[in-house]
């Protein structure tokens, strides 16, 4: 199993029991990508130790291919000496090398493409984590109002269930109605009452105030009557 299928594997089992144990959406979705960034930092260790060994390799594979070309020089130096049999001995190191060379040259190249795929699935693997680093705050926002929204919804639903209480509201309020019509019963009564007495108290008034017109008119006119008999007397005595 490759380094990227282990951490896949690690991921989904951290998310499947972060999710069984879901009581915080924010809590959960935060330690989930703080999961995914420590194993991307295991993921990064992982490629640049195989990085670390494609060079080692191709390090290897030079260095036997100049042993190898050393040994040539050697063979030469030895059949201008006129020494065969050394001669042979080098081509046969040399030879050696090459082998060497050419098995560490084909293990280089194989190393070299498997790094280039672990280099892009590694670039792939931190966008999907960026990605989901960005819509981490709108999963936990919609988290939030979805959490606010059963809230409501179980509020509801235990207000809906318990009748008595609304059923409390219903008589409270025709009491109140009742008082209301009461008080303005009152208050009606009231104002009639503050009328009537009004009205009799100004008919008292006129009628004490005609009356002593009158009067006063059957005054004035016996007093006229009286000095008019008063002049006549004094007449006739002169």
């Amino acid at each position: 199993m490759g380094i990227f299928e282990r951490m896949k594997t690690v991921i989904s089992s951290n998310i499947n029991d972060l999710i069984s144990k879901a009581e915080n959406p924010e809590k959960m979705l935060n330690q989930l990508v703080v999961d995914m960034n420590e194993q991307m930092i295991e993921s990064k260790k992982a490629v640049a130790m195989a990085i670390a060994d494609e060079k080692k390799l191709e390090r290897e594979a030079l260095e036997n291919k100049r042993q190898a070309e050393e040994w040539e020089k050697k063979a030469m130096l030895a059949v201008r000496a006129g020494r065969d049999d050394l001669a042979k001995e080098a081509l046969l190191r040399k030879q050696e090398f090459e082998g060497y060379s050419t098995q560490l040259t084909t293990q280089w190249k194989a190393q070299k493409e498997s790094v280039e795929k672990l280099k892009e699935s590694l670039r792939q693997l931190q966008n999907k984590i960026d990605e989901a680093s960005r819509k981490k705050n709108i999963l936990i926002a919609r988290a939030k109002r979805a959490e606010a929204q059963d809230k409501i919804n179980k509020t509801m639903s235990s207000l809906s269930g318990n009748k008595s209480a609304f059923d409390t509201f219903d008589r409270m309020a025709k009491k109140v109605d009742e008082i209301e019509a009461r008080a303005e019963a009152h208050k009606e009564l009231e104002d009639l009452s503050t009328g009537a007495s009004l009205e009799k108290q100004f008919a008292q008034l006129e009628s004490s105030g005609a009356g002593a017109d009158l009067l006063l008119e059957e005054l004035k006119a016996k007093m006229l009557t009286d000095n008019a008999g008063t002049s006549g007397t004094s007449g006739s005595g002169n």
